[in-house]
């Protein structure tokens, strides 16, 4: 079985991949100093509470976080006995490589994203992932990322607000009942919410009159339900995309 780690600013998740579907997910939270025997300690006590016994024998990793991914070689080194396809890393090959600026070094999620994206529904599309950052990834009609946008996150330009205002409290996102808000928490999730849905529409309506020709937008990350309730900014909500991306990467790179 493989196992598929996407370690993110935030959270990272592990899934089992039987080969045809995922048989468990189980998601932490980041953290760099996390040795390889405390997310072994993690894991395996969630396997248990599943009533899972995997027989796992290869690993890949997309991480946006570098001082991550020695400790999670070492994990996967010590308990499962193999060296892992690490994305972004010369060893790991895409089946589409990236067509950027000489010397761009692309986001190891964007890159599993176009390529889990461009498997599932082909060429010329946006894929949107509400993460710690809000990212836009436009995939060519062949399957190569050849560049996108990157804005703030939907709970990271909260917590901005918040840190920098003394009178705004910490709030979280949420629909709110109508646009103008009459107390101060209303006028904060007014703001994000519907900030964000034109933020998403107007810089897709942009990539597509750039791009001169009509693109599937996909979105991926938990807030992409939420803003798909007021207003069609999606054909797709994937959710997972970025564990799928990595089970074709792998596929890719055992072709042979």
């Amino acid at each position: 079985m493989l196992l598929a780690i996407d370690c993110g600013n935030t959270n990272t998740v592990f899934s089992i991949w039987d080969g045809s579907q995922f048989v468990c997910t189980m998601r932490t939270s980041t953290h760099h100093s996390r040795t390889a025997d405390a997310y072994f300690t993690w894991f395996s006590t969630l396997l248990k509470h599943y009533e899972i016994e995997p027989d796992i024998t290869e690993v890949i990793i997309s991480s946006t976080v570098p001082r991550v991914v020695f400790n999670l070689r070492v994990f996967t080194d010590r308990f499962f006995g193999c060296r892992p396809l690490v994305v972004g890393k010369p060893e790991c090959e895409l089946p589409h490589p990236p067509r950027v600026d000489e010397g761009t070094i692309v986001g190891p999620d964007r890159l599993v994203n176009a390529a889990g994206a461009y498997d599932r529904h082909g060429g010329n599309l946006i894929v949107v992932d509400f993460g710690t950052a809000t990212t836009f990834d436009v995939v060519s009609k062949d399957g190569n990322y050849i560049g996108g946008v990157i804005a703030p996150g939907v709970n990271l330009s909260l917590e901005a607000l918040h840190m920098a205002a003394a009178a705004l409290p910490h709030v979280d996102i949420g629909k709110p009942q109508k646009v103008i808000g009459t107390n101060t928490v209303d006028c904060m999730q007014s703001g994000v919410y519907w900030g964000y849905i034109g933020l998403v529409r107007e810089i897709c309506d942009r990539i597509r009159a750039e791009r001169d020709r009509e693109m599937k937008v996909l979105a991926t990350g938990g807030l992409a339900p939420l803003l798909q309730q007021s207003a069609d900014l999606f054909d797709v909500y994937e959710e997972d995309l970025t564990m799928h991306g990595l089970t074709v990467i792998h596929a890719y790179n055992k072709k042979d």
